[in-house]
């Protein structure tokens, strides 16, 4: 959480003061932000939005982290200079993942996989 508050302060900081660009760069939308140790801070985001994931209990979770993360990779393989955009699209598509791990029924009474805030446990009959 230290590492993503961090990390948020100082993209926060660099949006606010300083200049944002935006090309298209062939097929893809380039971002220009002048932040200063780009790669330390771009370790910290991608370490904030996959670590929590890859180092979950649930095998689920992880699934969707390494998928993440292999984007990731792949992103700043293949389209280093669009790097926001190009995971943005990916991160987006891979949230399907997310809808079909909430939507997946668990055990013979059905019900969300996720329990809490809002959800009601597979045994409990909705009024």
């Amino acid at each position: 959480m230290a590492v993503g508050t961090a990390t948020a302060a100082v993209l926060a900081y660099c949006l606010a003061t300083g200049p944002v660009t935006a090309e298209v760069r062939g097929r893809l939308v380039g971002y220009g932000v002048d932040v200063p140790y780009a790669p330390l801070v771009l370790a910290g985001y991608l370490g904030a939005t996959l670590g929590a994931l890859l180092l979950t209990g649930d095998r689920r979770l992880r699934v969707l982290g390494a998928v993440l993360a292999a984007g990731a990779l792949v992103c700043a393989a293949l389209w280093r200079l669009a790097f926001a955009s190009t995971w943005c699209a990916f991160a987006a598509v891979a949230s399907v993942l997310v809808l079909g791990w909430v939507r997946r029924p668990v055990g013979p009474g059905g019900g969300p996989a996720v329990r809490g805030y809002w959800f009601w446990p597979p045994s409990t009959k909705r009024r």
